[in-house]
């Protein structure tokens, strides 16, 4: 069963579709990713329309305004309601009275897209914040990096079914991927990530993300904005997000396949038990 079907607005649709495989053909059912459009409100103001998938929003909603820096520990988050309206979904939050004051000098002014991560950023310096340097993280073994994102695959359950979803997981050593949230947007998903951590009261630095993407600038800022001092992407990073790593001592690892990977930020944290070539 599609858990976000509660709301009212699934996270998948089947579609039919006409299908052609080496001169074969077929008319059959398909599994479609959603994106619905998803309202943040706080303290009763509207501040952002996100495009995402219509999962796990209340972790969303905690893990962006972490992100973003409208709050600034999950305590000051005192309610989450999610609310299905005829247009999409209107995620309400109560927060800490103080923090709604710096609203306005956040606020995004346009509808943010499922492959933006800074989309509606009114000004240079929302765009570019640029975190605290992060603690000290933990060691990861090459060797349990590779399990991991072996393991990752088989908590990609929306992703088995459309083929279209990104996700975002968080891995402790000795203890494997322990979380993982998916979005059709790789920094919603980062961000539901985030949040569920938060609300667990996880420990950030006591363990390194993993992503099925690439690894872009905002998904270097998100980590680091919290405390995690490690990613591995399975794509790319882009030159700015080397240079937020280098900056905020985060280490950063990209094209993590299997057994390869490249570091290309801070290697300190990556144990490697075979001598370099």
């Amino acid at each position: 069963m599609d858990p976000a079907a509660d709301l009212g607005w699934p996270s998948y649709r089947l579609s039919p579709v006409e299908q052609w495989r080496g001169g074969d053909h077929a008319s059959l059912e398909d599994c479609i990713a959603e994106e619905a459009p998803i309202a943040l409100m706080y303290n009763g103001q509207p501040h952002v329309v996100m495009l995402a998938t219509p999962l796990d929003l209340e972790d969303f909603a905690l893990g962006f305004s972490l992100t973003e820096g409208i709050l600034a520990a999950p305590g000051e988050m005192h309610a989450i309601r999610v609310y299905q309206r005829s247009e999409g979904i209107e995620v309400r939050m109560r927060i800490e009275p103080s923090r709604c004051d710096t609203l306005p000098d956040k606020g995004r002014n346009m509808t943010g897209r499922t492959g933006c991560g800074l989309c509606g950023a009114q000004t240079l310096q929302q765009a570019m914040r640029r975190p605290a340097p992060v603690g000290p993280g933990v060691l990861v073994d090459a060797v349990e990096l590779a399990r991991c994102l072996a393991e990752l695959r088989g908590h990609q359950r929306l992703n088995r079914i459309t083929g279209a979803v990104h996700a975002a997981a968080f891995a402790v050593p000795g203890k494997g991927v322990v979380l993982v949230r998916e979005d059709i947007g790789r920094h919603n998903a980062l961000d539901k990530l985030i949040g569920a951590l938060a609300r667990k009261g996880t420990d950030f630095n006591a363990g390194f993300a993993l992503v099925t993407s690439r690894a872009s600038y905002e998904m270097v800022q998100k980590c680091a904005s919290v405390g995690i001092a490690c990613m591995a992407a399975i794509s790319a990073p882009t030159g700015l997000a080397v240079r937020l790593a280098l900056d905020t001592g985060f280490t950063l690892i990209g094209f993590a396949r299997d057994d390869d990977h490249v570091v290309y930020a801070n290697p300190h944290r990556l144990i490697h038990n075979s001598h370099d070539s």
